[in-house]
């Protein structure tokens, strides 16, 4: 898997510039039909989340690929070692491709991986015998962000750290830096908004604590300016902002696999039975954390903008960090191509509701045609509105950032 960042070739769409305060949005460069991939996109930096990585989800430490079969997968989540998937051929885990680090022994689902990752930023992150250490750098770190960032999480430090190993590591530094520059940045006061709903009410304290262990890890002269208060403050809200969340599964994979065999009614009858329960069973065990997760940077993807009545999607097919952006309707060429930033309930909700949401999340009002419609409806929600307005929460809007 090459290094190279960005949309694999013939991508249906291009970023172009729309106004001072809307920034960027993509466009349709042909027409597009429902159900088209429009693009597949890989990160220019992504990392899995610290907790999901500690409670044994384990993914590829480069492009997120779940490395566990998914009759493990289904194991882990259940609490249950006897239980035993039918058709196991049906998993596409290839454990015979793992590699680790030699150094620190880290997991990749393949050499090519272990490659890219080596070439792009881990010879500057490699822990080596340090891995265990409490009181390495950058362990310290990422403990402080644990301890800062609890599940559901949103984002993860370890982004940051992998931007600057980037740089760092890299022969053309400002070929690096320009691809950073690339994603939308906000202004002072927008940052610390970001900042403070990242990390909660005592934000200013831990944002310099984390600020201090970073420097501490990773300070680097070229890049000095992101070592700064004003600097480090930018770096974490751009990745606030832009980061795309990714989630992957062996499970998923094996049971999109069982739902196209070709089965008598029966069998396929008994096989989706079983499925459903195994799902049932899981919930009551796991809850809602199926997933691998973490978050990546991806150019074309951060430039969509956000609709109530979005016309593509993103999801994660592969089991890995590659981003596919599809169709939800029939898309012209020259038309806006939106995604939406809610999930499917929260679409459903009154103008008033949605836009609060967008505001306390996005840090902006939406105007698209859905919200423009409904901008005469009262700014008053339901009795049932107003008591889930308060129950929102940032696993919601995981939920549709990370459809595997």
């Amino acid at each position: 898997m090459a290094a190279a960042a960005g949309p694999h070739a013939g991508a249906a769409a291009e970023a172009r510039f729309i106004s001072s305060a809307k920034g960027k949005g993509l466009f349709a460069t042909k027409n597009i039909r429902k159900g088209e991939t429009i693009f597949v996109e890989r990160p220019v930096v992504s990392s899995q989340f610290l907790w999901n990585a500690l409670y044994n989800y384990r993914a590829c430490d480069h492009c997120l690929r779940a490395l566990e079969t998914a009759e493990e997968n289904a194991q882990r989540l259940l609490g249950k070692s006897s239980l035993v998937l039918p058709h196991p051929e049906q998993c596409s885990i290839r454990k015979d491709l793992h590699q680790q680090c030699p150094r620190c022994q880290v997991t990749y689902c393949s050499a090519e991986c272990r490659q890219a990752a080596l070439e792009q930023y881990h010879q500057v992150l490699c822990l080596g015998p340090s891995r265990d250490d409490p009181t390495h750098p950058l362990n310290k770190l990422q403990e402080a962000w644990r301890n800062m960032h609890y599940p559901p999480e949103t984002s993860s430090i370890m982004l940051m750290a992998r931007m600057v190993a980037t740089v760092k590591q890299a022969k053309d530094k400002e070929w690096w830096i320009k691809a950073f520059s690339q994603f939308c940045s906000k202004t002072a006061n927008e940052e610390e908004e970001i900042v403070h709903k990242l990390l909660g009410d005592k934000f200013k304290g831990q944002l310099e604590l984390l600020r201090v262990l970073f420097t501490e890890a990773l300070y680097d002269e070229y890049l000095s300016r992101w070592f700064t208060p004003e600097g480090f403050r930018s770096l974490f809200a751009l990745v606030g902002t832009n980061g795309q969340g990714i989630g992957t599964s062996s499970l998923s994979q094996w049971v999109h696999a069982c739902d196209a065999l070709d089965l008598p009614m029966l069998q396929r009858e008994e096989l989706d039975a079983f499925i459903d329960q195994l799902y049932k069973d899981i919930e009551k065990e796991s809850g809602e954390f199926l997933n691998c997760e973490g978050s990546g940077l991806y150019v074309l993807q951060s430039c969509c903008n956000h609709s109530c009545i979005p016309n593509a999607e993103t999801s994660f097919p592969e089991n890995n960090f590659l981003l596919h952006l599809t169709a939800l309707e029939d898309i012209e060429a020259g038309e806006e191509i939106c995604i939406s930033y809610l999930d499917c309930c929260q679409r459903e909700r009154s103008r008033h509701s949605r836009n609060k949401i967008l505001r306390e999340n996005y840090l902006f009002t939406c105007s698209c045609p859905k919200c423009l419609a409904q901008a005469d409806d009262a700014d008053v929600t339901s009795d049932e509105e107003e008591e889930g307005e308060g129950e929102t929460d940032d696993a919601e809007l995981e939920d549709e950032m990370t459809d595997v």
